[in-house]
């Protein structure tokens, strides 16, 4: 049976599953909820539902995996929807040839599709996800949550209290900040959120803004902003929440509890994937951003403990970072491994949401009653 390869005319997407579940039993005679590849033809043709190349391979790759050379009723389903399962990925895997050429050998594209590509290839670890990503996206809704929260970031941070390059929190009037964490002002619920927008100095403004960008951005490309967007605000909130149980006498500044958790979601991704991985220089830039990590976590457990000024209470806590760095190596990487797949189907993603609650729920009660019951002596709120 020949199949037309040309791409063609683009479709949506939820229809094409929505027309062919409108036969309620699979056109096998047999029942067996496989369907001959000519069926499929006939599905396709029937309904005037023309595949692009991407899903065209995909399709000959679940052909290939079938010893009778079918597909399964259910995984058609699964590819015109676009949410793919996880046996549904391990047919593809199962059954995919090598085609003639990579995605990085495609020769002739324009700008804009050698940067998806380069996306494709500094996320996604596996060729098949790549060239479904390279082929589905189409830069709608655009990749702006990243964008602005870092613009928003640096405009509320340049303002009149601009006056040092690194210990900004020793300023008594820049903790008067409605926006700023602090254990006295602990019934102000916002705060354990808006201390992303405020920075104990240039440099951690520049190191968060700049992770933001080069590793936010991308995974915005490819997993969407609801769901990176959910992390971020995952670690945001656990690293709050943790140094209000671990140090209790802390302020909190910086966006290193949002930003940690997507860049050690991310490392952990090529890490356990990193024979499939094909982003240049990868171990080189393993070492660089473990490095800088590890630095900016040096540096603020060096200002935590630095000698206070008399005119100020204790230093910015360290202990969002830590947090956020778990967060990501749990949730994040859940959410990073299942691309383009229903995160409910899963259980490991149920416990660790669980898990997630209960340190929520866990954090509440501590932040209601701790505080009186161990006599801690907070610092005078600003």
């Amino acid at each position: 049976i020949h199949l037309n390869r040309q791409m063609g005319p683009r479709f949506n997407i939820s229809s094409e599953a929505r027309h062919l579940q409108q036969h309620s039993t699979p056109p096998d005679p047999d029942q067996t909820g496989f369907i001959g590849l000519e069926h499929v033809c006939g599905l396709l043709h029937s309904h005037d539902l023309q595949l692009d190349p991407g899903k065209l391979e995909l399709l000959l790759a679940l052909v290939q995996s079938n010893e009778q050379g079918q597909v399964c009723y259910s995984e058609l389903l699964t590819l015109m929807s676009s949410k793919r399962s996880s046996s549904f990925r391990r047919a593809i895997s199962n059954g995919q040839r090598p085609g003639p050429r990579a995605l990085l050998e495609e020769p002739g594209l324009s700008v804009y599709k050698r940067l998806v590509r380069h996306v494709a290839y500094e996320i996604l670890p596996c060729e098949a996800d790549r060239r479904w990503y390279y082929t589905q996206y189409r830069g709608c809704p655009p990749p702006l949550g990243m964008t602005l929260l870092t613009t928003l970031q640096v405009n509320i941070r340049f303002g009149p209290m601009l006056n040092k390059w690194v210990l900004q929190t020793y300023h008594v009037d820049y903790m008067k900040s409605p926006l700023v964490y602090h254990p006295g002002h602990r019934a102000h619920v916002w705060r354990f959120f808006t201390y992303i927008f405020m920075h104990a100095g240039l440099e951690q403004l520049g190191f968060n803004a700049l992770l933001q960008l080069m590793i936010g951005v991308p995974l915005e490309m490819v997993h969407g902003i609801v769901r990176i967007g959910l992390l971020y605000l995952a670690g945001v909130l656990a690293g709050s929440l943790t140094v209000s149980i671990t140090d209790m006498r802390a302020p909190l500044v910086g966006a290193s509890g949002g930003v940690y958790a997507l860049c050690s979601a991310h490392l952990a991704n090529v890490v356990m994937n990193w024979g499939g991985m094909r982003c240049p220089y990868k171990l080189l830039r393993m070492i660089l951003a473990l490095v800088c990590m590890s630095s900016e976590v040096g540096r603020a457990v060096w200002l935590r403990f630095s000698p206070p000024l008399p005119s100020s209470g204790p230093q910015p806590s360290f202990m969002a970072h830590l947090a956020g760095a778990v967060v990501g190596v749990s949730m994040g990487l859940i959410m990073l491994r299942s691309y383009e797949e229903n995160l409910h189907q899963q259980c490991s993603w149920w416990l660790v949401l669980s898990s997630y609650v209960v340190f929520l729920l866990f954090a509440i009660f501590w932040n209601i009653f701790a505080y009186d019951l161990l006599g801690v002596q907070i610092p005078p709120a600003p």
